[in-house]
């Protein structure tokens, strides 16, 4: 039984070193994702943006968009 515990106790050692070690990367990995998308949330506003600008050029227009001009 003495083994048993002895074998478990290493484990958890092991376990609670892997862990330990394991923030670092994790936070290096996080911080492209992370400008990542707050650059996809900066260019969804931008496109709402404009998006909203097109709406009111075409219902400011004066005419119709695909109307020919009179000369043709």
């Amino acid at each position: 039984m003495t083994n048993e515990i002895k074998t478990l106790s290493e484990r958890i050692d092991r376990l609670e070193t892997r862990l330990a070690y394991q923030g670092d990367p994790i936070a290096t990995l996080n911080q492209p994702l992370t400008a990542q998308w707050k650059q996809n949330d900066a260019l969804t506003r931008q496109i709402a943006q404009l998006n909203e600008r097109l709406q009111e050029a075409e219902t400011n227009s004066p005419g119709p968009a695909n109307e020919r001009p009179p000369h043709y």
